[in-house]
């Protein structure tokens, strides 16, 4: 198709949406490695995680044979409310930068909610009331997990407790709040109100909080109150199925117009979006049938892939939840409070571990003010105010298309845009005034919390 009958903004047809998730862990060689149980160190049974979890959520969790696994008609109903989501032909940012390299992104910021997480939340929430619970718990970091968690409780009428990291919960007052609009609670963490809460503010005086902290304190509490269960935004397995609509949408609009990708780019702090985005590429990859590079960009404040080990850890600070192999700095690692947005994970998706120890995918980690950088050059001629988490995306798609200019190479790249960021003013106020910093953990810094890491039989 020539270049010109190319739109700015590709849709699918409603009827060409996705009418099932796509599981690559089905295509991979080596299976990601077992939860374990991290009292007998033995692999989590189903029996075993359905205290904590949804049961059918589990059985997603588990399974690792099956290709495809059909989206409810309920939750594909709800999902015509926003999708498909556009995939963007960046031509603004293209002209700007006199790069050769052709740009598309996928825009998952168009509701109510302002992010990919939606994908996902309306799907736990579905199964939360099918097993007839009263309500979930969870944590956010940023707020956008949160905020589409408690939108999908809201439309199933499920009670929904969010543990917000204490540092978002002050520097992103208008996230809250809309939680609370969609009737969520809304308790800053590390807490006083649990037992973990208390342990760790004991330990940690004046601490500002991390994802690990505030998923201690969600499982805490949905194992003690009758009727609740935990969920989670990011990291598990049937996190990234959900998500896996990104990505087939995503493949189904290129094929609509004749493109192949050569680059596919997302930010990574739990594996969510990136892992979302991907899939159906990776599975093209791990089948034989195609080659892309992909590259996941993390922040250099919180460096899971590039500074972390590959090994089991807990996923939570207060070390109750289930010990998972994945690419980790170590459960106690808390990020600087300087770190602006989300990505503040310490470890990492076991799907997208095993993948990028595979060799499957490269990984990249970049300061935030030049994420912000990249952030703000994107608005200025493409009109979205992206969050920061999807502005790491950003940064990169920019350096790949500069790198094409140099060498003349026509590269097509596509990057995730996750969501919006008009509730991340307090962190571009602080890029305009000067007041953000590059900080970097130290090998020392890091080297203290693998130390920490659970000895393994």
């Amino acid at each position: 198709m020539s270049e010109n009958k190319i739109p700015y903004k590709i849709y699918l047809e409603e009827s060409e949406m996705p009418k099932a998730w796509y599981n690559v862990r089905a295509d991979m060689k080596n299976k990601p490695a077992p939860l374990l149980n991290p009292g007998t160190h033995q692999p989590m049974t189903a029996e075993e995680l359905e205290g904590v979890f949804c049961a059918d959520l589990v059985a997603q969790e588990l399974d690792n044979e099956n290709a495809y696994i059909e989206i409810p008609q309920e939750i594909r109903d709800f999902y015509k409310m926003y999708r498909p989501s556009p995939l963007v032909r960046a031509y603004c940012l293209e002209e700007k930068l006199g790069t050769p390299a052709k740009i598309y992104y996928k825009f998952e910021g168009n509701n109510t909610s302002g992010s990919h997480k939606l994908n996902s939340a309306i799907a736990q929430a579905y199964y939360a009331k099918k097993q007839g619970l009263k309500g979930v718990t969870t944590e956010t970091g940023a707020g956008q997990w949160g905020t589409a968690l408690s939108m999908a409780c809201s439309y199933f009428d499920l009670d929904c407790k969010v543990y917000m990291v204490k540092v978002s919960y002050e520097q992103k007052p208008f996230r809250r709040e809309v939680m609370k609009v969609y009737g969520a609670s809304v308790t800053p963490s590390p807490s006083m109100e649990t037992e973990i809460g208390k342990k760790i503010n004991a330990e940690h005086p004046g601490t500002t909080g991390s994802l690990g902290c505030a998923i201690s304190e969600a499982v805490e509490v949905a194992v003690k109150n009758p009727g609740y269960r935990y969920v989670l935004g990011s990291v598990l397995n049937q996190v990234l199925l959900h998500q896996s609509v990104i990505g087939l949408e995503t493949k189904a609009a290129l094929d609509k117009y004749g493109i192949k990708a050569d680059m596919i780019i997302g930010c990574a702090g739990g594996g969510s979006n990136l892992g979302g985005l991907i899939s159906p590429f990776m599975g093209e990859k791990l089948r034989g049938e195609a080659d892309y590079e992909i590259i996941a960009v993390e922040p250099a404040s919180c460096p899971s892939f590039t500074r972390g080990v590959y090994a089991y850890d807990f996923c939570d600070t207060g070390m109750v939840c289930p010990l998972a192999k994945m690419y980790t700095l170590g459960c106690d690692f808390i990020p600087s409070a300087n770190h602006a947005g989300g990505l503040r994970y310490h470890g990492m998706s076991p799907i997208l571990s095993q993948l990028y120890d595979d060799g499957l995918m490269k990984a990249v980690s970049v300061e935030q003010t030049k994420v912000f950088e990249a952030a703000e050059q994107f608005a200025r001629v493409e009109g979205i105010l992206p969050a920061p988490e999807s502005s790491h995306a950003i940064r990169v798609a920019i350096d790949e298309a500069l790198k094409c200019k140099e060498t003349g190479e026509e590269k097509t790249i596509v990057f995730g845009l996750t969501g919006t960021g008009y509730f991340d003013m307090v962190a571009y106020e602080k890029f305009h005034n000067g007041e953000m910093s590059d900080y970097i953990p130290t090998d020392e810094e890091l080297a203290k919390y693998r130390a920490k890491l659970p000895k393994m039989d």
